[in-house]
């Protein structure tokens, strides 16, 4: 609770601090827009690294995911068939990788961080190469593109969809026996397992919701843009879903955070982002930015869990 509240008040301190210096740009209704339509899209496939991470693991593929989805669903679509039908499809077929996942590191017991590498580089492969690495557009599908574009109640969709997902994760972890066992497993895997619980059950659904959550970002993304370039569309995006995670006080070693503080965590990487591009700072430094918020999340959870073993001992 302290960890999110730290960083509720970190996020208001920076949109003041930037509304001081680029208020009439930062404030502007089209600036606001955008902003909470790039919050909706992080926030989207962050909460699915950050229940993962709750359960003690890690998913390093939700970039290529999202990058096969989009390659997926334009070719369906090239070829003719309907965005909505191509989309539900694939991301049924994420679910499966999901699962796939969780197969992995339950049944061969292969730690997640190799698991999830492996298709991170395989699934990035095969959007290279089902479509030759040529750039896959949308043709028409006005309705679809909305999807990204539209608003509804003057907010973006996008960030309706991640209000609905938070609220549906949100009782899920809190309101339900899966979402206790999923924090236990990530404070104490072997515990859990001693008491009779199935783990690797458990675990099935934490990957599977993250692939979903994944694939639904994917076709939110494409919506946005109109097209996928296999290479470079979301690349290295498991990088700002873990970190919007940490930085919403997730613990790396699993076991600690809350779907509120994932969406805490990615409107203040965006909103940090967005103050980058208005204040005129270039925006190669977003990597060193990256770097800095995860490096600081783990050194404050390790100072955090220090200072609470000495009281225990005291």
């Amino acid at each position: 609770m302290k960890k999110l509240l730290g960083m509720t008040l970190l996020l208001v301190a920076l949109i003041i601090a930037i509304s001081v210096f680029e208020g009439q740009a930062f404030l502007s209704a089209g600036n606001l827009h955008n902003l909470l339509q790039r919050i909706g899209l992080l926030g989207i496939y962050a909460l699915g690294a950050g229940i993962v991470i709750l359960s003690g693991g890690i998913d390093l593929s939700v970039g290529s995911v999202m990058a096969i989805v989009g390659v997926s669903v334009a070719m369906l679509v090239g070829s003719g068939w309907n965005p909505w039908v191509a989309s539900g499809l694939v991301i049924m077929v994420c679910a499966l990788l999901g699962l796939w996942h969780a197969f992995l590191i339950g049944k061969f017991k292969l730690q997640p961080f190799l698991a999830t590498l492996a298709s991170l580089l395989l699934l990035r492969g095969l959007s290279r190469g089902i479509s030759g690495g040529v750039t896959q557009s949308l043709q028409g599908c006005q309705a679809f593109k909305q999807l990204g574009n539209g608003s509804f109640l003057w907010m973006p969709i996008s960030f309706w969809i991640l209000i609905g997902l938070a609220l549906i994760l949100g009782f899920m972890m809190n309101f339900t026996v899966y979402g206790r066992y999923l924090y236990a497993i990530g404070r104490n895997e072997d515990a859990v397992r001693y008491s009779g619980i199935k783990v690797n059950r458990v675990r099935i659904l934490a990957y599977v919701i993250c692939a979903v959550l994944a694939g639904i970002a994917g076709v939110v993304e494409l919506s946005y843009n109109g097209e996928c370039q296999p290479a470079s569309s979301a690349l290295m995006y498991e990088l700002w879903a873990i970190a919007a995670a940490v930085l919403g006080g997730c613990s790396l070693s699993g076991g600690e955070g809350s779907v509120l503080g994932v969406i805490v965590g990615a409107a203040l990487i965006k909103v940090m982002y967005n103050g980058i591009n208005l204040l005129g700072v270039n925006t190669e430094w977003e990597w060193a930015v990256i770097g800095v918020v995860i490096l600081g999340g783990v050194i404050a959870d390790a100072a955090y869990k220090l200072r609470a073993a000495k009281r225990v001992k005291a």
